[in-house]
């Protein structure tokens, strides 16, 4: 008996069969053990097929690897895909904890006004303070004066929270300190109340449309206000120095 069909997805036999090639010794049984385990969770059609995305099929392919090449046990492999699925890096083989991503360069300004690029994060308190080397202290001060805090509802951090943490962690190195940062959270609400005085109207008609065109209208206006603000900064400081 075949089972059913089901677009973009995969049986348990193809996925077998994707990973023969690189895993000689899988089986069906293992691959529904690791599903007993936890550590990939296929979905089920009326009939009770498992099928699988091709994210369930790398996220076998990771298990089978770690435990084949690093002999791993699961429990560890289990913390790993914890990790990865809060948008960490995971800990070394041998020892330490999942990391979180390098502070690299500074973004371009385009990329700072994306809306959507904080859910990709999960951090623990304990994880943001490991990331940025800012104390206890510090963080539960830039908490009370509303600068940071985990996603509403969550217990978590996002990537927007790392970059203003690691941020005010830079600006400590200068002798200011998070009360001393109160007026940048005053000026950005204020840029935001623009912001949503202008996209809220569009928000509220009844287009289909209506959404991607505040959301565009909102990513214009933050890109703008952020040039803006960057460049009203520069002359400050060109003043301040005695520049022209």
């Amino acid at each position: 008996m075949s089972a059913e069909p089901t677009d973009g997805l995969l049986g348990i036999g193809e996925v077998l069969s994707q990973l023969r090639p690189d895993f000689s010794d899988v089986t069906i049984s293992k691959i529904r053990f690791l599903e007993t385990e936890g550590l990939v969770t296929p979905s089920r059609t009326s009939s009770g097929y498992r099928k699988f995305t091709p994210t369930h099929v790398d996220r076998l392919r990771y298990v089978l690897r770690m435990q084949r090449d690093n002999y791993l046990p699961l429990r560890v492999i289990r913390d790993h895909l914890d990790a990865l699925d809060r948008g960490l890096e995971p800990p070394p083989i041998s020892d330490g904890a999942p990391q979180a991503p390098r502070n690299g360069q500074m973004p371009s300004i385009e990329g700072l006004v994306d809306p959507d690029r904080s859910a990709d994060l999960r951090l623990s308190k304990d994880e943001l303070l490991s990331a940025t080397g800012l104390s206890e202290m510090q963080l539960a001060s830039l908490e009370s004066y509303g600068l940071l805090g985990p996603r509403p509802g969550t217990w978590h951090y996002d990537s927007t929270g790392l970059e203003i943490a690691h941020a005010v962690a830079e600006l400590t190195r200068f002798g200011l300190e998070p009360r001393h940062l109160r007026s940048f959270k005053v000026a950005a609400d204020r840029e935001v109340g623009l912001v949503e005085a202008v996209v809220t109207p569009v928000l509220r008609q009844r287009d289909p449309d209506a959404r991607a065109r505040a959301t565009d209208t909102a990513r214009e206006l933050a890109l703008r206000s952020v040039q803006l603000h960057v460049a009203l900064v520069r002359a400050g400081v060109a003043r301040v120095l005695g520049g022209n």
